[in-house]
């Protein structure tokens, strides 16, 4: 086989392959094999017609579809293979050129590649990240959030006020019909938490219990999904949480500390170590920002028309691809489609552009993924998902992710191979030592920062967001507040 690649742009290629016939001999036999099962010829059994009967019955033509068919997929693939400084990154349109019958077989395949990407020297590159404060109000806050999961709720007869919890039922209409998935009685609620229905706060506060009141709100799911509703709501009771004194006793109760002190300090260690992972956080995805930035990198037009419409697809999703109903949708919220479009594009180009620095970082740190990496990468997405492992492994082998999810795992570790190499400060310029967060190469994992909604790792840790680590500084013995709630309810 003969291939030689033509080059069309800095992310497209054409490979022009030459076949002779006598390479698809196997495929040949495989092709009169498969033709034999799928026809009744008089005298044989089926299966078991020869060639010649097969190609006098059908036609040589049929025969040659057959052939050409099945072995353009791996002749492809054994040219790529074969060509230098040429990976695909999308599906490649072929045509074939010429059949010439016991002779040669040839054909084009264009496709988009990943684009030679020059790196800047990450030994030269510094990013600077926030100072570790911990504050003795932050550490006050952590302390309450603490008494308050170990605190009592008593009845009270008064107006209800955030931060009280009652107790409601809660029904709706859409034009004067009942919705029936929308109605709930005896709902606990903490006013002034939100995430329940829009207005229902306002609603509440000042109610006490037996009142109730109606109010109009959009729904978000169901099936009068975006449709304005008239929602009742009726308090049956309200309730104000009485918080432990913050002493010694609590401290054993709420911890395995013995003070009150030592509780404090366990708890300003937390925050100090969650400010820590935030610094590591913050170096990642500012170091990145800054390769890209400083990189000029071609966009492949099929990878960004298919990330497009990936983005579009899930957001029109929503709403069961109801095209009408997504309309309604953006103008509700002031943006037009054509404004929609337009972001969406935008965040495409970005997202491939951010994968293909990383890609051509991995390349250049020759950063490989070792079978326990992807395994462990594949168990945490599981539980992200809750899904058992062995299921979800199923479904992305179906879907064709797994090789998805091992670069993801190798673009994590490219970036913290940058992050390790570059200079990281705090705005007083002294440096920062990240090493102890960011591990060895074998113990590096963080989620490629790329993707949009992709919680970052370190060492297999979650990098929490800024209330993700208060809610860790906050619970020193869940299970101890656990019990303690339980027994007092």
């Amino acid at each position: 086989m003969k291939s030689t690649v033509e080059h069309l742009s800095p992310t497209r290629v054409r490979i022009n392959v030459e076949v002779p016939f006598d390479e698809l001999k196997p495929d040949f036999d495989r092709a009169y094999k498969s033709i034999a099962k799928q026809v009744k010829i008089p005298g044989f059994r089926p299966g078991k017609a020869p060639a010649r009967i097969l190609e006098a019955r059908l036609g040589r033509g049929v025969v040659l579809d057959e052939v050409v068919n099945a072995a353009i997929p791996n002749k492809y693939s054994e040219a790529v293979t074969g060509a230098e400084d040429v990976t695909p990154i999308g599906r490649p349109d072929i045509e074939v050129t010429e059949i010439a019958d016991g002779e040669r077989l040839t054909f084009t395949a264009e496709v988009d590649v990943r684009p030679d990407i020059t790196l800047p020297d990450l030994d030269t590159l510094s990013v600077e990240v926030d100072e570790v404060e911990v504050t003795d109000s932050a550490v006050t806050e952590q302390l309450d959030q603490l008494r308050a999961r170990f605190g009592t709720l008593t009845g009270v007869d008064r107006a209800a006020a955030e931060g009280d919890f009652v107790q409601i039922d809660l029904s709706a209409s859409v034009d004067g019909t009942e919705i029936e998935e929308a109605a709930t009685t005896g709902f606990s609620y903490e006013v002034g938490q939100g995430g329940l229905i829009d207005g229902i706060d306002e609603a509440i506060t000042g109610m006490k219990a037996d009142e109730e009141k109606t109010f109009t709100s959009t729904l978000v799911a169901g099936e009068y999904a975006d449709r304005e509703a008239d929602v009742t709501v009726k308090v049956t009771a309200v309730k104000e949480r009485e918080l432990p004194d913050a002493d010694d006793e609590f401290a054993q109760l709420a911890s395995e500390f013995d003070t009150l002190d030592e509780l404090t300090e366990n708890l300003r260690e937390r925050l100090g170590s969650s400010k820590r992972m935030e610094q590591a956080t913050q170096a990642r995805d500012r170091l990145l920002d800054q390769i890209v930035e400083s990189t000029e990198v071609p966009l492949p037009d099929s990878v960004v028309a298919a990330e497009v419409d990936s983005r579009t697809h899930d957001a029109v999703h929503a709403f069961d691809h109801d095209e009408d109903r997504f309309a309604e949708f953006l103008t509700q919220q002031g943006q037009t489609r054509e404004e929609f479009d337009a972001e969406a594009k935008a965040e495409a180009e970005k997202a491939v552009r951010y994968r293909l620095v990383l890609d051509a970082l991995a390349d250049k740190e020759e950063v490989s993924v070792g079978d326990q990496e992807l395994t462990e990468r594949i168990m945490y997405q599981a539980q992200q998902y809750g899904m058992a492992p062995e299921q979800f492994v199923q479904q992305i082998q179906q879907a064709g992710q797994l090789g998805a999810i091992y670069q993801d795992v190798r673009r994590s570790k490219a970036l913290i191979t940058a992050v390790r190499a570059a200079t990281v400060t705090l705005p007083s310029g002294d440096v920062v030592d990240l090493s102890d967060l960011l591990g060895s190469d074998d113990e590096v994992e963080v989620t490629d920062p790329a993707a949009d909604d992709a919680p970052a790792t370190v060492e297999g840790e979650v990098v929490e967001t800024s209330a993700e680590a208060d809610d860790e500084a906050a619970g020193p013995d869940d299970d101890k507040a656990d019990d303690a709630a339980a027994a007092k309810a």
